[in-house]
């Protein structure tokens, strides 16, 4: 397919990386903390020590990262040779940031464009992510096949941050179906209601979501380990979404609450926890 460089291989970058081991013609990985390069390594990847040598190898990079902050140091503090390099960014990250990227990557010669995505480890390792796409049609159908190696059916969503726009509005209704839920679920608690009683009512109705399903279980037996969806990952996103709300003139004071539960959970110790440890600060505030 071609030489593809995938860059931060953590909870979601390994699995995703892990798909497109048979479709690279090489496939060249880099991470900080070299050991969740190993089992990548060991399945035939080449291991990079810095990210100079992934673009050096690589046709097209992928960026799985935690921000845009370390985009920006990875790329450009020191500059990787972005020349004739087609850039992918599957993170996080607001819209005008995303926006911001192209510009400084097509002006030293690369193509950009972002594919966020919507799932989690399971659905990655499946390749049954949902991609959705900021690009041009041109990128979009030079890239598609790679892309339907990470999830069966990619969107193009428009130009460069329209897809991280749809990203953040998608994330912001994770922290918000959960904490609505979680608000629901302590006061049946407290009044004595049987969780299965509340549940099978609630799955007969038109406001049953499959996500509280999903974390039911976590919340009743407060077990928030080996998160697919860290606290402090949702805190982040709950944050550039009313960063970019407040860019659009679009009211932000329901998100800030949420905001603030989610800060409550961090500082509780839970920040690497499953972000429906949000429900410890709902029962115990």
């Amino acid at each position: 397919m071609a030489n593809i460089g995938v860059i931060g291989t953590g909870l979601m970058g390994e699995p995703m990386a892990m798909r497109l081991l048979d479709q690279a013609d090489c496939l060249t990985v880099y991470n900080r903390t070299t050991a969740k390069t190993q089992a990548l390594q060991a399945q035939g990847a080449q291991v990079a020590t810095t990210p100079t040598e992934v673009f050096e190898q690589a046709d097209v990079i992928i960026l799985m990262l935690t921000d845009a902050n370390a985009i920006a140091d990875l790329l450009f503090e020191p500059a990787v040779p972005l020349k004739q390099r087609t850039v992918i960014q599957m993170g996080t990250i607001a819209p005008q940031q995303s926006q911001n990227l192209h510009d400084r990557i097509t002006s030293q010669g690369g193509a950009y464009f972002e594919a966020p995505v919507l799932g989690s480890i399971p659905e990655a390792k499946s390749g049954k992510l949902i991609v959705m796409v900021g690009a041009t049609t041109p990128q979009f159908e030079q890239w598609q096949a790679l892309l339907q190696q990470l999830g069966p059916d990619p969107t193009l969503v428009g130009p460069v941050g329209t897809a991280a726009a749809v990203k953040l509005a998608l994330n912001q209704l994770i922290g918000s179906l959960t904490t609505a839920f979680g608000l629901s679920l302590a006061l049946t608690q407290k009044a004595g209601v049987d969780p299965d009683i509340f549940m099978g009512i609630l799955r007969q109705s038109a406001l049953y979501a499959p996500t509280f399903d999903k974390k039911l279980t976590r919340m009743l037996e407060q077990n928030y380990a080996n998160p697919n969806f860290p606290a402090k990952h949702l805190l982040k996103d709950m944050q550039l979404f009313h960063q970019a709300a407040d860019d659009y003139a679009i009211p932000t004071e329901l998100i800030a609450p949420i905001s603030q539960l989610l800060h409550q959970t961090v500082a509780a110790g839970l920040a690497d926890g499953d972000y429906s440890a949000l429900f410890s600060q709902i029962q115990s505030p």
